[in-house]
């Protein structure tokens, strides 16, 4: 299999990244960056791209791939709708736009998140521009898409988010991990489990299109 990563660098791209190199199976990860990440492995290649509104350039680039795992995001503080639709919404349609045409046998999987609002309607900003994303990756003529939505993922094997905030919240809440996996384990999923119930969900499909933290432990 082979497969095109979005969002390597963050927390979830990390740990999806992670488990395709473990996987037999995955014989190239093309990971789409805007500067060199100076990572290495014999199965990951990268192409450096700077202009992420556009991917006509280097469609050819982007051919002859199975899956797309599409793990760029943002968080939404501080952002207008306008500033986050640019970077959910455009970023992710310039890519899939291209990738449907150049690939349309191919699975694409986007981590949106808990509480996304595929009605585009509601008051939370950030849930509407998720839904109108979703929607319209929905549409695009792909094998198949999946909508991942995970809610509290623990980071693993040393991974670590790039957004301040976050890191501030994963360590105040890192020692309740094991309460929450206790009392409520349908409300939180790892980094690894995502990779993993993404490379599932590319070889061998998904009961729903969308899949939230329990779903994604059921399939990891």
């Amino acid at each position: 299999m082979k497969v095109i990563l979005f969002g390597s660098s963050g927390m979830v791209g990390q740990g999806v990244l992670r488990e395709c190199l473990l996987a037999p199976d995955v014989e190239r990860v093309l990971a789409v960056v805007r500067s060199p990440s100076g990572e290495t492995h014999e199965k990951l290649e990268e192409l450096v791209h700077a202009d992420f509104q556009e991917f006509e350039s280097v469609a050819a680039r982007l051919t002859g791939y199975d899956a797309c795992f599409f793990c760029l995001g943002v968080s939404a503080a501080g952002m207008t709708e306008e500033q986050y639709r640019r970077i959910t919404f455009d970023v992710t349609l310039a890519a899939a736009r291209v990738l449907a045409r150049v690939n349309p046998t191919m699975t694409f999987i986007y981590v949106s998140g808990s509480g996304t609002d595929e009605s585009e309607r509601g008051r939370s900003m950030w849930a509407r521009v998720k839904g109108q994303t979703e929607n319209a990756i929905r549409a695009l003529p792909f094998r198949a898409t999946y909508m991942f939505r995970p809610g509290l993922i623990q980071p693993l094997h040393g991974i670590r988010s790039k957004t301040r905030m976050y890191r501030v919240v994963y360590a105040l809440t890192t020692p309740l991990f094991p309460v929450l996996k206790a009392i409520a384990p349908k409300t939180i999923t790892t980094t690894e489990r995502v990779g993993r119930a993404m490379l599932r969900v590319a070889r061998e499909g998904a009961p729903k299109p969308l899949l939230e933290n329990a779903d994604i432990n059921a399939l990891a």
